[in-house]
């Protein structure tokens, strides 16, 4: 699974690592995680509307969340 980018993703957005970002964005094999990237960094670097880039960056750290919860192997069984 790729657990180990979303945290790596969280990580990232958490400190405003911007290039780290991108290239998770490259290397990840989890397609949506990487166009939620490339939607943010978009946003970020092309800046139109604050409201776009908000809304990306929480559609983002949304995705995450909801990866996190769902791919992490149970370690409490």
């Amino acid at each position: 699974m790729y657990y180990h980018d979303y945290d790596k993703a969280l990580y990232f957005m958490i400190w405003g690592q911007w290039d780290d970002l991108l290239v998770l964005m490259v290397r990840t094999q989890d397609h949506f995680l990487s166009k939620k990237i490339e939607t943010f960094l978009h946003a970020y670097h092309y800046p139109g509307h604050e409201v776009t880039l908000l809304q990306s960056h929480e559609n983002l750290l949304h995705y995450i969340d909801h990866a996190q919860t769902t791919t992490y192997p149970n370690l409490y069984v």
